[in-house]
């Protein structure tokens, strides 16, 4: 097939001042549809190029036309008041959100097979685009909306494949917490599973974090570039996974998680996310801030030991099935269907 993909983001490295966490798998993602036999076609503007310096022309191909296609992929984007809501060419405009209603326009609406991925959750349950005949919605969730289709955060196989949990467990982890990611919504979470352990350990917090006066004793340390991200979680020892209530209620996990433990950062998991079990042994699971400090002791004894590699070990056992070759032989399955 020849495939359309809409995307408001980066293949490389990007920017540091802006969010982006599809980076962590975009590119492997796109490339397991090449290596399947597929063509892609990317269809928004090359922010690489752009914005980044970053030319990959030579191996990926953008068109802001409108070619032929025989199937659709768009990475969900939704109104955000004063950026891709104002006029094409003010001040502080991005035009994600008109492309994407051109392209929906174009080739949804007259009956090629599109795949809707929902990875922000922003699609409304009751949006007409989900009644479509040519339309399937994809979402990371463990429960998913009624109609909607299973397509899951998908994990590099080539990271997944080379992570040793005997190196990662021997690794010198200076920093017993970290936390990666931008504060959206995530205040609640922060304050009762993140907040108490900070205030026992050093630690850092990267990301954007523009409301921090209710946790003055926690060392927020601004945003990150993408490549810095696997520095700081090889840096440290775990990890609390974080998640808004919105993602938490029906199992939708991020990049974060992945992008942790693949580097030897454990990620404790909140039980009140759902279907936890899917993400974490028992002994990773935590119900409050003082089962996370108490979990970061018993981490610290740990350190470096055979029981700490397994630990690893186990933890790499709960991610095998989210695969991004997984993933894309769903989508490729899903659009295939739909034609």
């Amino acid at each position: 097939m020849r495939i359309g993909y809409s995307m408001w983001g980066f293949l490389g490295d990007g920017i540091a001042d802006t969010p982006d966490g599809a980076r962590a798998y975009r590119r492997p993602f796109i490339d397991g549809l090449v290596s399947t036999g597929h063509e892609v076609v990317l269809l928004q503007i090359n922010r690489d190029l752009y914005e980044a310096g970053e030319d990959l022309r030579d191996r990926y191909r953008w068109h802001m036309g409108f070619p032929d296609l025989d199937a659709l992929i768009f990475e969900w984007r939704w109104p955000l008041l004063g950026r891709n809501t104002t006029r094409c060419g003010s001040v502080g405009h991005t035009c994600d959100l008109h492309r994407q209603t051109d392209l929906f326009g174009r080739y949804t609406s007259a009956g090629t097979p599109t795949l809707v991925w929902d990875l922000d959750r922003q699609l409304a349950a009751d949006d007409r685009c989900r009644r479509l005949p040519n339309v399937v919605v994809g979402e990371f969730a463990l429960q998913l909306t009624p109609g909607a289709e299973g397509l899951y955060c998908p994990v590099p196989d080539d990271l997944l494949d080379a992570a040793n949990p005997k190196r990662l467990a021997a690794a010198d982890r200076p920093t017993p917490l970290v936390y990666v990611g931008n504060q959206y919504d995530r205040d609640e979470a922060f304050d009762r599973y993140f907040a108490p352990a900070a205030a026992t350990v050093p630690h850092r917090v990267a990301g954007k974090w523009s409301r921090t006066g209710a946790w003055p004793d926690v060392t927020f340390t601004g945003r990150c570039g993408f490549a810095e991200v696997e520095q700081i979680h090889r840096a440290a020892l775990a990890t609390v996974l974080l998640l808004p209530e919105r993602y938490a209620a029906v199992g939708h996990m991020t990049s974060r998680w992945f992008e942790a433990l693949l580097a030897g950062c454990l990620p404790l998991v909140p039980t009140e996310i759902h279907g936890v079990e899917a993400y974490a042994p028992p002994q990773l699971r935590v119900n409050d801030g003082h089962e996370v400090i108490e979990k970061l002791a018993w981490l610290r004894s740990i350190a470096g030991t055979t029981e700490h590699a397994d630990l690893i070990a186990a933890c790499l056992g709960y991610v095998e099935p989210f695969r991004c070759s997984a993933q894309v032989a769903t989508a490729v399955k899903l659009l295939e269907a739909l034609s």
